[in-house]
């Protein structure tokens, strides 16, 4: 299992670039001017940052990811970015297939295993994030509900590429809606992600790859969810908009 904790923050459409300059300032000034102890920190903030930002981390702790990115190469798609942009600026890091574009923009699994794909094509690692809504929950058909999204959108992938890539298991009733899911829930169906993992590759390729808990992650549980074997971090919404809070979630990794 993967000894790396990683904290991700995800912004989301929040903070003007000046903000988000003092913001990472004061994480920098926390204790992140260089790496953290045995724990990766990432930040995701809007597009319009991170070149801004980009010149800020550099010689941190902080590495950066884009929240998203197109399912094209290049061409007449007024408003998106591609991944061969963000390999360019230097980005190492995109999120793929948060629950708030599989809502709001209707992405399927069809179209997140082509951002994977270019993903991995440029050299930028995916974050790949999975999770059931409230109803698949409560008639306790979560297990296939995120079978489904990880076998259409990365099971075509080989062992060398599966494993550069990172999953976020979020819960879509715990997003921002204050609940949370218990530690032994996160733990559960990141086991029962692993397993599926191993089933199509093999346990130690399934053991590396990084499994994130992502819906409400905040201070006060973070060490508790950490805390589970198969629990390897978080993917941190709106407590990644405070620096005390976030930095405390750090903490709470090592």
């Amino acid at each position: 299992m993967s000894k790396r904790k990683i904290v991700a923050g995800n912004w989301k459409m929040n903070l003007t670039v000046e903000e988000g300059v003092a913001l990472v300032s004061g994480l920098i000034n926390k204790g992140l001017q260089q790496k953290v102890s045995n724990t990766e920190v990432i930040l995701a903030p809007p597009m319009l940052h991170l070149l801004t930002l980009r010149n800020l981390v550099q010689n941190s702790a902080i590495k950066l990811a884009a929240q998203n990115c197109s399912d094209r190469v290049s061409g007449a798609f007024t408003g998106e970015v591609s991944v061969s942009m963000l390999a360019g600026a230097h980005i190492e890091y995109v999120i793929i297939g948060h629950s708030e574009r599989r809502i709001y923009f209707h992405e399927s699994n069809v179209s997140l295993k082509a951002k994977v794909d270019l993903a991995l094509e440029y050299g930028v690692t995916p974050i790949f994030c999975c999770g059931e809504p409230k109803e698949i929950r409560i008639d306790e058909k979560q297990d296939r509900y995120v079978f489904r999204q990880i076998e259409e959108s990365l099971f075509h992938l080989s062992e060398e590429q599966i494993s550069k890539v990172i999953i976020a298991y979020e819960p879509v009733w715990a997003i921002g809606t204050g609940l949370t899911a218990t530690p032994e829930q996160a733990e559960a169906m990141h086991a029962y992600i692993r397993k599926e993992l191993a089933n199509r590759y093999n346990a130690d390729t399934a053991n590396a790859i990084p499994i994130l808990y992502g819906g409400s992650v905040n201070a006060a549980n973070a060490k508790s969810l950490f805390n589970q074997p198969n629990v390897d971090g978080g993917l941190v919404g709106g407590a990644s908009l405070k620096v005390d809070e976030f930095y405390q979630i750090i903490q709470a990794a090592q």
